[in-house]
């Protein structure tokens, strides 16, 4: 096994170094100046990926991770709180080098939850797998999407794991087996009180009882050989299967299937400063159940959203606001997009169409409020419209502790 060293942490989170035959690899599970024993799990003729089976040089940043099976769902558990502050500002300075962007707009800080950075999530995703002959949660590892086998995660809210322990302990008394289950969606708001859909593959499936931990619960059959959840069908619900949560001091509901965001106090915080920008009518594309454009807009609000179990909740969140909800994809909506209202803009990690860059183009909407998951497809969008717009305010946030994730709002003015 090749001996590499590690210069950088880069977007995605793997660690950069370079091989003796010069080919460039990515390396799970390292930290920047370290040495490390690597496994090499992908192979190409201009560069390789790996995993480190042995830290030679450890940086004076890791840290023992939490989990023995970090890399699976948070790989950066094994740094420093502030070092991991300062790789994702480092990452968001590398992507708008990159697009030749103004730099000095980042910010030095990143806003992040005080604590450890554990136990905030409020949504959790599990597939299935036997360990010593039982029935478990497993998540998928990385590199080799082996199942690894877990019960609790040190990320998630105290009350997901709680119930998710409760419903395991139902599926097993049932006799339930990897063959059964497809996955498991937990969803907990801040109260404590916790949703679950549970995707089974098999149509005529043993009635379950809710657990004492579970508000609700829904199960789905999804055919095993369709891999889109799309069609599933509901064959049992026990409970209530909505959630609310309070942001800006507003109620907004949601369920296991809508999109919310997973770290509810540091979103708060980007929404506070989201509505020093905006005044008067916005339309928020891929709006999710609503909860940006509700929460900071001044006037009409247009919420445009595709998938039908966001749309429900976004109807429900709009009922007493001055706002109309569209059930569409962003790009068979862009007429709603014109020269005086703000656009609201908090795509999925591929970042904006071409045509809804195209529109933006065309018809200079006064602002552009740009809630990004990915830096590098972010910072892209930004060189494509800054011909028309001038980056007005960047913030950073870490809504995702010990991971590589990155969010970054952007607000942009027309010129």
């Amino acid at each position: 096994m090749p001996i590499v060293h590690i210069t950088k942490l880069v977007a995605g989170g793997q660690g950069l170094g370079e091989l003796e035959d010069g080919r460039k690899i990515f390396v799970w599970g390292v930290l920047p100046s370290e040495d490390v024993e690597v496994e090499i799990t992908i192979e190409k003729k201009s560069f390789a990926e790996g995993v480190a089976v042995k830290v030679i040089k450890p940086s004076p940043e890791r840290l023992t991770p939490r989990e023995a099976n970090y890399l699976a769902h948070s790989p950066w558990q094994i740094m420093t709180m502030a070092a991991e502050n300062q790789a994702k500002i480092d990452i968001v300075h590398e992507q708008f080098t990159r697009e030749h962007l103004d730099t000095n707009a980042i910010p030095p800080e990143i806003i992040s939850a005080e604590g450890d950075g554990y136990g905030y999530r409020n949504k959790m995703e599990y597939v299935f797998a036997e360990h010593e002959d039982e029935l478990t949660y497993a998540l998928t590892q990385r590199a080799s999407h082996d199942k690894i086998p877990v019960i609790v995660s040190a990320l998630a809210m105290p009350s997901i794991n709680e119930a998710a322990r409760d419903l395991l302990i139902e599926l097993r008394g049932l006799g339930a087996s990897v063959r059964d289950l497809d996955s498991l969606v937990l969803r907990s708001n801040q109260f404590g009180d916790v949703v679950a859909v549970l995707y089974i593959n098999h149509p005529r499936y043993k009635k379950l009882t809710l657990p004492h931990t579970l508000k609700g619960l829904q199960i789905f059959f999804h055919n095993p050989r369709n891999r889109s959840r799309r069609g599933a069908k509901l064959v049992q619900e026990l409970g209530d299967k909505v959630l609310t949560d309070t942001l800006l001091g507003e109620s907004f509901a949601y369920d296991g299937l809508s999109f919310f965001q997973v770290n509810v106090p540091v979103y708060e915080r980007a929404l506070e400063h989201m509505k020093k920008f905006v005044t008067g009518p916005v339309i928020d594309m891929y709006a999710g159940v609503g909860s940006i454009g509700l929460s900071v807009a001044t006037g009409h609000i247009t919420l445009v959203e595709l998938e039908p179990a966001s749309v429900s909740m976004a109807k429900r969140n709009a009922e007493t606001a001055d706002a109309e909800v569209i059930e569409s994809s962003t790009e068979q909506a862009l007429e709603h997009i014109n020269p005086d209202v703000t656009v609201i803009f908090d795509p999925p990690r591929a970042g904006l169409h071409a045509r809804v860059v195209g529109r933006c183009l065309a018809v200079k909407p006064p602002q552009i409020v740009y809630l990004s998951c990915d830096p590098a497809t972010l910072a892209r969008d930004l060189a494509l419209l800054s011909d028309e717009y001038d980056i007005a305010d960047v913030t950073l946030y870490n809504f995702f502790p010990r991971t590589p994730h990155i969010e970054t709002l952007v607000i942009l003015k027309r010129k």
